[in-house]
């Protein structure tokens, strides 16, 4: 039942996997097909696709251009176990196509398998944070994209809009929204005021792109991360359709999804605003080439691992003190959020909030991280 939704690959794709040589990629991933299903007991990645595009434009999503450009690569030095799980088509209305697709993906997490989501409009990110609900616990979600996609709240669930309902729909399991590669000028001052009154994060694409490293802390602490194609300008990925003219390159978009893939937090990854173009396919096939190629080299730190392999440090400001902890193994860094006596707190216990070396020597001249600061205000209020 859980996994009804999901249609086979198609016969052409099969076909064209048979001409693949073993050492490619094609060759080594399992696929749902009309006679067979993945062993899920031995699965720790699937892919999977989704064709609806009526959050965007009523285009149809044609996905075997991406599957044959990601199939004809060659992996990494990878023991990880991959699935094709086929696709989800749409509905007879979106609510339907959420509706199985958040089934489906909250099926996969539940079993520790994670979903990697080809769209369709970026809606259906609202889906897959919908598919955290009977877990038990808050989501940070992290979305490299142009727009903040927040709506009026009586506008329909759009890819521009989708934002404003994880905001106010219930149950809210939303902790934390950090935005990656906003251009201001697609976002009215009323929405950058109200990230900054969420206590949410963003980062300006110039900032992220002058110096990209200063976001992987986000990625370290996110549960989703949504990946809207339009952030990437259209030279490097070939969406002449919507065109772009700023954004991130190729190799950035890239570098991010890398940091999702090791992140050791992060469960699902998606990629949306795909207008089904053969040129935007192969880009695609590349940033879920090196999402793969980052969850193989996870280090299972925070929050799996032991604080006995970190070194512990202390900062002493005027009414209180700052704790760091440095890994011994990758040298990463984290802050800690103390718990704070509540009925209204978010968190449960002390917990680690990821952070830069930049941080910790700022801490050391007095000056307090600004996403630790928002973070202890979630936690208060």
């Amino acid at each position: 039942m859980e996994f009804n939704f999901l249609q086979p690959v198609s016969l052409e794709l099969q076909s064209f996997l048979k001409e693949l040589s073993s050492q490619q990629l094609g060759s080594k991933v399992t696929f749902h097909t009309q006679e067979d299903f993945p062993d899920m007991e031995r699965i720790k990645i699937a892919i999977i696709g989704v064709c609806d595009n009526r959050g965007l434009n009523d285009l149809e999503i044609d996905l075997s251009h991406f599957r044959e450009a990601l199939y004809s690569l060659f992996p990494g030095n990878w023991e990880s176990s991959i699935a094709d799980l086929g696709d989800i088509l749409p509905g007879n209305t979106k609510s339907d196509t959420y509706f199985a697709l958040q089934m489906t993906v909250s099926s996969l997490i539940k079993r520790k398998i994670i979903p990697i989501i080809i769209g369709g409009s970026q809606d259906l990110t609202y889906a897959l944070y919908r598919a955290y609900d009977n877990l038990e616990q808050m989501v940070n979600l992290v979305a490299i994209d142009s727009k903040f996609d927040f709506g009026k709240e009586s506008d329909p669930i759009s890819a521009s809009s989708y934002l404003t309902r994880i905001v106010l729909d219930e149950p809210n399991n939303l902790f934390n929204f950090s935005n990656v590669g906003f251009q201001t000028y697609y976002n009215s001052q009323e929405e950058i005021d109200l990230i900054e009154k969420l206590f949410f994060d963003a980062y300006r694409l110039g900032d992220a792109t002058h110096s990209i490293s200063i976001t992987e802390p986000v990625f370290r602490d996110a549960d989703i991360v949504s990946l809207d194609l339009h952030s990437v300008k259209s030279s490097d990925s070939g969406n002449f359709i919507t065109f772009t003219p700023n954004g991130f390159n190729g190799k950035e978009i890239c570098a991010l999804a890398r940091y999702s893939g090791i992140s050791d937090k992060v469960s699902l990854f998606g990629v949306f605003n795909h207008e089904g173009l053969s040129q935007e396919a192969v880009l695609i096939a590349q940033i879920v080439w090196y999402f793969i190629e980052g969850f193989h080299y996870r280090s299972n730190e925070y929050p799996f691992g032991s604080k006995e392999h970190y070194l512990k440090y202390i900062i002493p400001l005027e009414d209180d003190e700052l704790v760091f902890y440095k890994s011994n193994r990758t040298e990463r860094w984290w802050i800690e959020i103390p718990f704070v006596s509540s009925s209204n707190n978010k968190l449960k216990k002390s917990t680690l909030l990821p952070c830069s070396h930049e941080e910790y020597l700022a801490a050391c001249n007095q000056q307090l991280p600004e996403r630790w600061w928002k973070a202890q205000r979630k936690n208060i209020i």
